[in-house]
């Protein structure tokens, strides 16, 4: 027969395990997320492996399942899909380095201006440019949102599931930039999304230089490595973002804690202008 003491004990241990449980699935769940923090602005590497860019609740067109007590805030699409058109080589340089660039992303939510940094970030800058006008952006899926740990809205990617390129990749700029103090990417800085792996497996290549179409704006201060080219800044449009973040972001996909925004996020139309 237990005694009331041998008994107490047990529950005791009990309990103790039941703490040790939530504080293996507390950390398990923060390991993912800091995945997502470290690799969720990073392009997936193996093509297939669509299920890395989104997480959502009720069934969507991503086959997942979406919060279906958020309305969707922003307008449906205009009619038309991306291109997918992809080139074998980086355009040539073209853009005026002194000059004045300014993107216009004409989104579903609204409107977002981006000032470009065309004298720090040249060859970032020439590749939005020359995309931009090949309409390689238009009716794509603004497709992550990550609202824990870093704040970004990431987009740029015609496949909309994190593994599109635009079939070359440019070199990484302006990692040094005054402006990245603490390792901080701002809030209202634009910076590219890349392969980069500064641990990769032996025998393996970090990958740098591995920026193609993918971008983020940083919604919030966010502490990031320098490990991506900030080119651009915010010029308009904070009210859109801040609809799109008020939505929120799904649940976390359970096999990469990559979280993608409720809000319908698509830009119908994109171009980029000399000031």
């Amino acid at each position: 027969m237990v005694s009331q003491e041998q008994r107490r004990r047990q529950l005791a241990r009990e309990k103790l395990e039941r703490q040790q449980q939530r504080k293996a699935a507390a950390r398990s769940k923060t390991q993912k997320r800091n995945a997502a923090i470290a690799g969720g602005i990073v392009l997936a590497l193996v093509a297939g492996l669509v299920v890395a860019a989104v997480g959502l609740f009720d069934s969507d067109d991503n086959g997942k399942d979406k919060k279906d007590t958020v309305a969707d805030p922003c307008a449906r699409p205009a009619p038309g899909t991306p291109s997918g058109q992809t080139w074998k080589k980086e355009p040539k340089l073209t853009i005026d380095k002194s000059a004045d660039y300014t993107m216009e992303l004409a989104t579903t939510c609204g409107d977002i201006t981006i000032g470009l940094d065309a004298k720090n970030a040249p060859h970032t800058v020439n590749s939005f440019n020359f995309l931009a006008g090949k309409g390689y952006f238009d009716h794509t899926k603004c497709h992550r949102l990550t609202d824990q740990g870093i704040y970004v809205l990431q987009c740029g990617d015609p496949k909309g599931d994190g593994t599109g390129t635009p079939g070359y990749t440019i070199p990484d700029e302006n990692l040094k930039d005054p402006k990245l103090k603490g390792n901080v990417y701002p809030a209202g800085t634009i910076a590219m999304a890349n392969r980069y792996n500064p641990q990769p497996p032996k025998g393996e290549s970090k990958n740098e230089d591995s920026g193609g179409s993918q971008f983020f704006i940083v919604y919030q201060d966010s502490e990031l490595p320098p490990y991506y080219t900030p080119f651009g800044t915010l010029k308009g449009g904070e009210d859109v973002l801040k609809k799109i973040t008020k939505a929120g972001a799904t649940a976390p996909d359970p096999q990469t804690g990559n979280t993608a925004p409720i809000a319908t996020v698509v830009i119908n139309k994109a171009t980029v202008k000399r000031s």
